[in-house]
């Protein structure tokens, strides 16, 4: 996490010349149409709708790398608050949506560069590594969902049952697990279980789900489903959680606190799930349709469908990370740490020089004193202040 600051420069750099890079068409009728008798996709736009949508993904990308960097080069040593199992599934889930701006945006917009698609062995490792870092992202979200339900439901059971091993089976298998339900994507020739396409409307290399339909249901209820379920009752049972603890205080002014400790969680869990949703619904949606109807929707919608997942990480980051007052502490901390001596010498050259220009206004009025340095050798200086001000100092 602490090198993706080294490499933001770079990507930054490539983010901008493919913005800045002509124009077209791609998505060719051959990279289209799957073995179940998939519609071809809509051509793409016009230049001026291609070169936008490049620019949205870029900005996308930047801001989302950009905001986990920093979050996760913060969080790689202790928070103060935050338990080592906290830290860790934090630490993995800003991994995963930086590698989502690190990976999938440059390699979606690299293929999009050519006069045609892509070629079919690019698209299809372009493909795998995609959905496979979208399945861990969706997994290390429900971990986190799923580590602090369990450090509030079980406080003194917590350390046992979110010990070192299970804690890293537990990210092992947000990070692998998806890569092995999507294993038969990357397989290529005859083995391949679906096709895959490059989607000139979203400029992404995507599995084509309509030419295996059962195999997209699978993969959405492998995937999809368990980190929804995960994410939903986890929030709902500390939502209840801290109703139940708002019910248990005596006395007008307890239960008033308690009242505010419901509403700053209410603050928390709601938008967890609420963005959860409007970022990861409709891109299911719309993969589940393209493989049951085989026809394709509106090519902005599918789009933006697509690219929620990605602006996810961004919410995740301001959700999980900059509204935690410890967390904002500790990058300030680290800050000041960083920049501190350059403020400081700022800070007494600013002071030198009032000084200065005190003396020399107030000269004229006051008799001036001379001051000689404590040092006896001959590289001694002298300071010419009034007497007000040595008083002063």
């Amino acid at each position: 996490m602490l090198g993706m600051g080294t490499g933001f420069p770079a990507f930054l750099l490539l983010l901008l010349l493919l913005a800045g890079a002509p124009a077209s068409r791609c998505g060719g009728p051959g990279a289209e149409a799957g073995p179940g008798g998939a519609a071809p996709a809509p051509e793409a736009g016009p230049g001026g709708s291609r070169r936008l949508k490049t620019g949205i993904v870029c900005a996308l990308g930047a801001l989302v790398l950009l905001s986990n960097g920093a979050a996760g080069a913060v969080a790689a040593s202790a928070v103060a608050g935050w338990s080592r199992s906290s830290r860790l599934t934090l630490l993995s889930l800003a991994a995963a949506d930086a590698a989502l701006a690190l990976l999938v945006v440059p390699l979606n917009l690299y293929g999009s560069l050519g006069p045609g698609a892509p070629p079919e062995a690019y698209c299809r490792a372009v493909a795998f590594v995609s959905a496979s870092l979208f399945g861990a992202a969706l997994y290390s979200l429900a971990g986190v969902s799923l580590e602090r339900y369990v450090a509030v439901a079980f406080p003194l059971r917590h350390a046992r049952l979110l010990g070192r091993r299970r804690l890293a089976l537990l990210l092992a298998g947000a990070w692998l697990g998806p890569a092995l339900l999507l294993l038969p994507v990357a397989l290529p020739g005859r083995a391949a279980v679906l096709r895959v396409r490059f989607s000139a409307a979203a400029l992404l290399c995507e599995p084509d789900y309509g030419s295996n339909a059962a195999y997209a249901g699978l993969l959405a209820a492998a995937i999809f489903c368990p980190a929804a379920a995960t994410v939903t009752f986890a929030n709902l049972r500390l939502w209840q959680a801290a109703r139940a603890q708002r019910r248990r205080g005596e006395g007008a002014g307890l239960r008033r606190l308690r009242l505010l400790q419901l509403d700053a969680a209410s603050r928390v869990l709601v938008p967890v799930v609420v963005g959860f949703y409007v970022c990861w619904a409709p891109c299911m949606a719309t993969i589940l349709y393209n493989a049951i109807t085989k026809d394709r929707v509106h090519e902005w919608l599918e789009f933006v469908a697509l690219w929620l997942p990605s602006g996810s990480g961004f919410l995740n980051c301001f959700v999980y990370f900059w509204t935690n007052r410890n967390f904002r502490h500790k990058f300030q901390k680290i800050r000041h740490k960083l920049c501190g001596p350059c403020s400081r010498d700022k800070w007494e050259q600013d002071v030198h020089r009032m000084v200065t220009i005190s003396a020399v206004v107030e000269r004229s009025s006051s008799q001036p004193v001379l001051l000689l340095d404590r040092s006896c050798s001959g590289s001694s200086t002298s300071i010419l202040l009034p007497r007000e001000a040595q008083t002063s100092l």
